[in-house]
């Protein structure tokens, strides 16, 4: 776990509304939550989109599991893809 260090430095709001946080969370995304009149609360997030979500149900991660076990067991091979594409050409 992290030790939380509660650093406090003076920043000045643009006349664009922005306020730099540094480069080092350049790109990053964040969630702000005014917590009262003035006050702020700004925390880094990862968001997952919606259409992503289920991949990190359980569920999913157990059937992700599975399939990664089985891959490993059955390596990839060309071995029969002429077999594989003849027959479904006269299918």
């Amino acid at each position: 776990m992290q030790s939380a260090s509660h650093a406090t430095s003076v920043k000045v709001i643009g006349a664009n509304g922005q306020i730099s946080l540094g480069k080092q969370f350049a790109g990053r995304q964040v969630l702000v939550e005014e917590q009262e009149a003035g006050v702020w609360l700004v925390r880094t997030a990862t968001v997952i989109p919606d259409n992503e979500r289920w991949l990190h149900e359980p569920q999913a991660g157990a059937a992700l599991s599975h399939a990664m076990i089985w891959s490993k067991q059955h390596p990839a091979s060309d071995a029969q893809t002429d077999a594989i594409l003849d027959a479904a050409a006269r299918a």
